[in-house]
């Protein structure tokens, strides 16, 4: 199945298929005709998928495999990725390929952005967090040790290529570290979904599809995250602060889920009674074993919040709920 995010000159599709990844070379040759290929990937991800996607380009190909997890998506990662690229020589008509997770779609559109002033790139996102929700809208960014993505770009892939089946390799953890995300979708936009989470196992086609198509939507309407698409961010604001406090204890999915349950909290105390939501969002949280709180102190994470990236002089916009599927800022 095929999405369109609709931006003008920066538009791109996002394909959704079982086995998309044997196939990859005839959807990289819709948008791109020049010679050379950077796939970037870590060291969990490339021996899996990586010679399936090598033997499917006719083009001269490189790959640089990084340690997977959180702590590559620093500064201290960029210059092995501009070293590799100017050691093959790479051009502003090259391209890059993100094979992996958040981190490395993230690192690697980073990269992409800054090389030369901007080098095409594609995601193959390979977690489930990443392709319900971090491989599409063009956030690139990179970690500060004061927080998440605090320097980063908006800069659009060419192509986003989604194979479901890849999920069948994650340990389970990271299959609920993507629920996280899924669920908020659900809360913001897509109350159906959210029943569907809670009366059946997932179908994961058609939950991605379902996010994505939500996400293309926001981006297509505000691209630089200035108006609507901060809808996404409904559990971030309160997350990413535990995130960054915990230190790699948690998961993005897992602050998130704590976050949602902090605002809805936050939002009772404040004169809109969202008990029921807590309830249910808390038994769907349950369910895939992801958190109601997270043990960090409420007065040190707090602090995190003044660093937030989304705030605007002395105020900042919050995405909260209405009501079940039905968000507002």
């Amino acid at each position: 199945m095929e999405l369109y995010v609709d931006l003008g000159a920066h538009s791109y599709s996002i394909y959704i298929e079982n086995n998309i990844l044997k196939d990859t070379g005839s959807y990289i040759e819709k948008v791109y005709s020049g010679k050379k290929i950077m796939i970037i990937s870590d060291d969990n991800v490339f021996p899996l998928y990586g010679d399936t996607i090598v033997k499917t380009l006719e083009y001269e190909v490189h790959s640089l495999i990084l340690p997977h997890g959180e702590p590559t998506k620093s500064f201290q990662s960029l210059p092995k990725i501009y070293s590799a690229l100017l050691e093959a020589r790479f051009s502003r008509s090259d391209l890059i390929i993100a094979l992996g997770g958040g981190v490395i779609g993230d690192l690697a559109g980073f990269a992409a952005a800054s090389f030369l002033r901007g080098i095409k790139f594609i995601q193959i996102p390979t977690s489930l967090l990443a392709q319900v929700d971090s491989s599409v809208g063009g956030k690139v960014a990179v970690d500060l040790p004061e927080g998440k993505n605090l320097v980063g770009a908006f800069y659009q892939p060419a192509l986003v290529l989604i194979d479901p089946l890849v999920l069948n390799t994650l340990p389970e953890r990271y299959i609920n570290d993507g629920m996280g995300e899924v669920i908020k979708y659900g809360c913001i936009a897509d109350e159906e979904l959210l029943t569907r989470l809670e009366q059946q196992e997932p179908d994961w086609p058609r939950i991605i599809r379902r996010c994505l198509a939500c996400k293309a939507a926001l981006v297509a309407q505000d691209e630089r995250d200035e108006g609507p698409r901060r809808l996404l961010n409904f559990g971030h604001t309160f997350g990413h602060a535990m995130e960054a406090l915990g230190g790699g204890r948690y998961t993005h999915g897992e602050c998130v889920a704590a976050g949602m349950m902090e605002m809805l909290r936050w939002q009772t105390a404040h004169g809109s009674d969202q008990t029921a939501m807590l309830a249910r969002l808390g038994t769907l949280l349950e369910r895939y074993d992801l958190p109601r709180r997270l043990d960090l102190p409420e007065t040190a994470w707090r602090q995190y919040l003044l660093r937030d990236k989304k705030r605007s002089g002395g105020e900042m916009t919050i995405a909260v709920l209405e009501r079940p599927g039905h968000g507002v800022l």
